[in-house]
């Protein structure tokens, strides 16, 4: 596969990183021969952790960088070979000396037959998804020490010439940390956990232990809003996090001990739809600051701090028009506020508010297990299946449909909702440990569906394959009602 770094889009992002980690990884083994663990990606690059014997210094850190750009100038071929399954276990269990991961991971995938094996200067390993057939391409990287590992640097799709500034304070590293501890707690840590842990026939305790983290969550937070008396709590995050049930459930918890606090959503206060700014490409745009009415929000807001009666909009989005005059609330003193929506961390929403009187939470479904020790689940694939299915559920949308604009919502994301993530007073992680497991019998009728001639196939066809590594869970009534899962399968009794 070729690439230009000039022209890097998301999926060449996936490729670019996935090529990065797996020359990373055999410079790894060839400076100080240790294991290494890939988690998850962070604002300014690739987390991972290096156990290795001797304590990893900065010496070893650039010899390793030093290495890696070795292979780049040498334009090392990258050799991929597809294999059986019992051929790939033959193969790792001979090069990694029975990782057990991987051999876990391949042992209850029966429904995959084949998979990639890539091989580099003598090193063999299996990865999901495409990869460089050389390393010359991956010109821009470095690795910085961060945490308890090192962090495995790249150019976002939005700014490939740049490497990202480091983070002077990564709460998504925190968050990341904490449902990693958990999942290890739990003996979740890879996909191969999860599915013994199904076959055996305990999703019904994986479903009830993943929900009560989440309740715990939502408590510790409202013990926190409710500490500092906030009046207007604010809830973030990017598409499909799963924001309107948990603002349900953070309404819930604080009425235990206080007023009910009045819930308003952002995308009631859309401009009217003939006024929706226009893209670069003559598109309207739907998911920018300008399609939101602010005006009228900051009055609505105001209003309502106020103790007046005021007059708030419900969006038809059949119409693309506000209606007027069925929600007419006048709140009592004291009453908080919750104001959900992608733009809801913007300051530019509540101008007029000071940050005395808010509470900012990011929401976003941080994944706590990934497939193995080196493949990662990436939380944008989370979200996107998350999406697939409740809007072909909810808008009759195709999956070709929901593939083919993704693109547009992650560019807005990085935009209008990314940038304001680190001034949240709290992050909540959205991600269940058991979910990909109940959301694969929804998805993978309606991926199978995608033609070959389709544009979306290789996506759609990626996405298939991946699933197949998750055992399903077929019975859902253990799902909780309350469940953000339900927000997008069906049954919510409060969405």
């Amino acid at each position: 596969m070729n690439s230009k770094i000039a022209e890097y889009t998301e999926t060449e992002s996936r490729v670019y990183q996935r090529t990065l980690t797996f020359v990373y990884l055999k410079a790894v083994r060839d400076i100080v021969s240790a294991r290494t663990t890939v988690f998850n990606s962070l604002t300014a690059g690739l987390y991972t952790e290096i156990d290795s014997e001797k304590p990893l210094t900065d010496a070893h850190i650039r010899l390793i960088e030093d290495r890696m750009r070795e292979y780049v100038r040498a334009d090392t071929p990258i050799v991929c070979k597809e294999v059986s399954r019992r051929e790939v276990l033959e193969l790792l269990e001979d090069e990694n000396k029975g990782s057990r991961e991987h051999l876990a991971l391949l042992k209850y995938a029966t429904d995959v037959s084949k998979v990639a094996v890539y091989e580099l200067d003598g090193y063999h390993n299996f990865f999901f998804g495409d990869m460089f057939r050389n390393a010359g391409p991956l010109r821009l990287f470095a690795l910085a020490r961060y945490g308890n590992g090192v962090l495995l640097r790249y150019p976002h799709p939005a700014n490939p010439g740049k490497l990202p500034d480091m983070p002077g304070d990564d709460k998504l590293y925190d968050a990341f940390e904490q449902g990693w501890a958990i999942a290890r707690g739990l003996g979740l840590r890879y996909v191969g956990d999860l599915d013994e842990e199904i076959e055996q026939g305990f999703e019904g305790d994986i479903i009830s232990l993943s929900e009560r983290m989440h309740s715990a969550q939502i408590e510790d937070i409202a013990e926190q809003i409710l500490s500092r008396k906030k009046r207007v709590i604010l809830l973030a995050g990017p598409s499909s996090s799963g924001k309107t049930t948990t603002a349900k459930r953070f309404i819930t918890e604080l009425s235990k001990q206080g007023p009910e606090p009045l819930y308003l959503g952002t995308d009631d206060y859309f401009v009217e739809r003939e006024e929706s700014p226009i893209d670069e490409n003559g598109e309207r745009n739907y998911e920018g600051l300008g399609a939101i009415d602010r005006n009228l929000f900051t009055d609505n807001i105001t209003s309502l701090l106020a103790g007046s009666e005021t007059d708030l909009p419900i969006f038809d989005f059949l119409s693309g028009h506000k209606i007027f005059g069925r929600r007419v609330t006048k709140i009592e003193p004291g009453t908080p506020i919750l104001i959900e929506g992608l733009h809801a961390l913007n300051p530019e929403m509540t101008v007029g508010l000071t940050d005395d009187e808010k509470y900012k939470i990011y929401i976003s479904p941080l994944t706590q297990i990934n497939l193995d020790d080196h493949n990662r689940i990436p939380t944008t694939d989370l979200r996107l299946i998350r999406r697939m299915i409740r809007d072909h559920r909810t808008r009759g949308n195709s999956v070709e449909h929901t593939i083919r604009t993704w693109a547009k919502v992650r560019h807005g994301e990085n935009i209008h909702i990314f940038p304001y993530y680190g001034a949240a007073d709290a992050i909540f992680n959205s991600a269940l440990l058991y979910e990909l497991s109940a959301l694969r019998r929804h998805a993978e009728g309606l991926l199978a569906r995608v033609s070959r001639e389709a544009p979306e196939y290789r996506d759609a066809a990626r996405l298939l394959d991946f699933l197949r590594f998750f055992q399903k869970i077929d019975n859902e009534a253990a799902i909780p009602s309350d469940s953000v899962i339900r927000e997008f399968i069906g049954g919510s009794s409060i969405v």
